[in-house]
């Protein structure tokens, strides 16, 4: 019997198959994929009152959550991703949540891909993100100490010394006076 292909052990492959094993091919098809998400991600982001629906909820758990104490960043990580997935009790410091009314501004910013909300106060006047929101999902980067919720004086007596010199100290010797002294520059 008579083979045509005798000695050719090659097998015929299509021109998908040649495409894709190249490098060129990886890449054409890397950037289709990138560009569907793209396109995916324009139309699924959240809109102005999504975001300032769902950032006032995940504002009032991080203003619920704020009485226990913050150790690292990992802390306020695990609680934004947790705060994705539940909603803010109905019962909260009424103060706090009208204090937070009163001295801090969300802003809503509309990107190609994702929409983004800042929050201004006199603390952070050029603004932090607090959240973001990409195909379809909120999700918060709220941090209790970017807010302000109290205002107040930071010292009592405004012409009193931050730093008083105490005399001698037993480990390190003598403390430096490190204010001007009263009447000195009048």
């Amino acid at each position: 019997m008579y083979q045509n292909d005798r000695g050719s052990y090659r097998t015929q492959e299509s021109l998908f198959a040649m495409f894709y094993h190249t490098c060129f091919g990886k890449l054409v098809i890397l950037a289709v994929v990138l560009g569907v998400l793209a396109i995916i991600a324009h139309f699924t982001r959240p809109s102005e009152q999504t975001m300032r629906e769902e950032m006032i909820d995940n504002i009032r758990q991080c203003i619920e959550r704020s009485d226990s104490i913050h150790t690292d960043w990992i802390d306020d990580a695990v609680a934004n991703v947790g705060y994705i997935f539940t909603t803010a009790d109905s019962v909260i410091d009424k103060e706090l949540l009208n204090n937070f009314k009163k001295y801090n501004r969300l802003e809503y910013y509309d990107r190609w891909l994702y929409s983004s909300m800042h929050v201004y106060n006199n603390f952070r006047p050029e603004g932090i993100r607090c959240g973001f929101g990409v195909f379809g999902v909120v999700v918060p980067t709220v941090n209790f100490n970017d807010l302000l919720l109290r205002v107040g004086p930071v010292r009592r007596d405004y012409n009193q010394p931050a730093i008083r010199s105490y005399g001698e100290d037993e480990y390190f010797g003598t403390t430096p006076d490190l204010i001007f002294h009263e009447g000195e520059y009048e």
